[in-house]
């Protein structure tokens, strides 16, 4: 418990003199001798059975270069077995190689590693030895250029009989020797630091950070005029005008640059297409915002509001029935016409019939006036009962013998006579094509 107390002493001592002493550069130079001495603890393995005691001890070294230096170490205590009480003098000493980081600092880091051996001399027994490795590291402060404080952490494990030990250590450096380094030239001023002197630099003042050409200027890698770290749209094509992002212009802002818009001023919000054109997505013209009639079939003619343009047509069909004397029964062989009748009256909903029944010259007038309309009436009746021809739109009227279309003085003519007949017209429309 003592060592652990005087060296948390000694490290609040370490730190206390460090922040005590200005900015002075580390002193170690290449062929340079360094002398150390040292106090600090050992925590030993618990098999050896020994109390952790104060250690001291002396180091010389000496460094190859600034990075790489050699160390020999030498550890001194006095400790007790736990056994017996009886007293033990260790001894604890190695060769190590050192590698410093950062060696032209105030504050020095390094590693080290090394070889040696650990003795210990008992009360009233053998003395005995064993080898051992340590590795570890520090940190070295230089309060002068030849004088640093030092503390240092060492892994001792030693061989033969495996044992872990660790030793931690705080001392101070004295360093005398070596080639020091020549005094740099001062560096040509460089006042905003993009590695370009003052005297060189075209463009000073460039904030820090950014990228310049052996000119000092930040580059502009597509030229066209807005350096890449304020350029917005890098990689613009050589000649094309750009705003002050470096984006090239869209006078219309649809999204497209001028330098593809095909459509310059398209009205504002309008959608486009990739050429900057106003979709038009039924392909008839008429851009999409400018279309009344979206969705025009392909190929037909429109107007300026995209609607297509009409063509009217006269369409007509025309019932002709005829019947056996005295009957206003249907022949089956009629069943197909009156069907293409009642057809052409859904195709065309506004369409309207007047069936006129007619007969021969024989017979009374009233009774042929009477047959006649029977005859009309049984045609309508078919087409409503049959084909699901709405009434309403249909009228049944008897002429009796009074529309002859044929001579009744004949069995041909009176055939012919015998009839019932409709002519039904509409306007059809079609659209016109291109």
């Amino acid at each position: 418990m003592r060592s652990g107390k005087l060296c948390m002493i000694g490290i609040g001592v370490f730190f206390l003199l460090m922040g005590s002493f200005g900015n002075v550069m580390a002193g170690i130079n290449p062929g340079g001798f360094s002398i150390t001495p040292f106090i600090g603890g050992i925590s030993w393995d618990s098999d050896w059975e020994l109390d952790d005691e104060v250690t001291y001890g002396l180091a010389a070294g000496y460094d190859f270069t600034k990075n790489w230096g050699i160390e020999g170490m030498f550890n001194y205590l006095s400790t007790t077995d736990s056994r017996d009480d009886g007293d033990v003098d260790a001894y604890i000493y190695h060769i190590d190689a050192l590698y410093h980081f950062l060696p032209d600092q105030k504050w020095v880091p390094y590693v080290a590693a090394g070889f040696g051996g650990i003795s210990l001399d008992r009360e009233e027994r053998t003395s005995k030895s064993w080898a051992a490795a340590n590795v570890g590291g520090g940190l070295k402060y230089f309060i002068t250029e030849a004088v640093a404080l030092r503390g240092d952490v060492r892994y001792l494990l030693s061989f033969d009989e495996t044992r872990n030990n660790f030793l931690y250590t705080l001392g101070l450096s004295f360093l005398f020797g070596g080639r020091k380094a020549e005094p740099m030239a001062a560096a040509p001023r460089d006042s905003d630091g993009d590695g370009v002197p003052d005297d060189m630099d075209k463009c000073p003042g460039t904030p820090f950070g950014v990228k310049v050409d052996g000119s000092g200027c930040p580059l502009d890698s597509d030229r066209d005029g807005v350096p890449d770290y304020l350029d917005r749209c890098p990689g613009t094509p050589a000649g094309v005008k750009v705003d002050s992002s470096g984006c090239p212009l869209d006078s219309d802002r649809d999204g497209v640059p001028d330098y593809l818009d095909r459509c310059p001023g398209t009205p504002a919000g309008v959608k486009v297409n990739g050429s900057g054109c106003p979709l038009d997505s039924d392909g008839d013209g008429v851009p999409d915002y400018l279309d009344r009639c979206p969705g025009t079939p392909q190929g037909a003619k429109v107007d300026g509001n995209g609607c297509p343009l009409m063509l009217k047509e006269a369409v007509s069909i025309e019932l002709k029935i005829q019947f056996d004397t005295n009957s206003a029964e249907i022949k089956p062989v009629y069943d197909e016409l009156i069907r293409r009748v009642a057809n052409f009256m859904r195709e065309y909903p506004n369409t309207e019939a007047v069936i006129e029944g007619h007969t021969d010259s024989r017979g009374a007038d009233a009774y042929n006036l009477d047959l006649s309309r029977r005859r009309a009436e049984s045609v309508k009746n078919y087409l409503v009962a049959k084909f699901g021809v709405s009434p309403g739109r249909l009228a049944a009227v008897g002429y009796g013998e009074s529309k002859p279309i044929a001579d009744n003085d004949t069995k041909e003519g009176r055939q012919k006579n015998r009839r019932v007949v409709a002519v039904i017209s509409a306007v059809k429309e079609k659209m016109e094509k291109k």
